[in-house]
């Protein structure tokens, strides 16, 4: 019995260190994606002067 809860218990943290592992990419993701466009928006602004 004890060693059921405690297997539940180490399921239930890894799947949250899954989930935090997995929001931080996503994170990451949409950052590099903004910084992108902030780039080309202030390079083709640059240009066109």
């Amino acid at each position: 019995m004890k060693s059921t809860i405690i297997i539940c218990i180490a399921f239930l943290a890894l799947a949250g260190c899954a989930n935090t592992a997995y929001g931080l990419k996503q994170d990451g993701v949409q950052s590099s994606h903004a910084l992108d466009d902030a780039t080309h928006r202030v390079l083709s602004a640059g240009a066109k002067r």
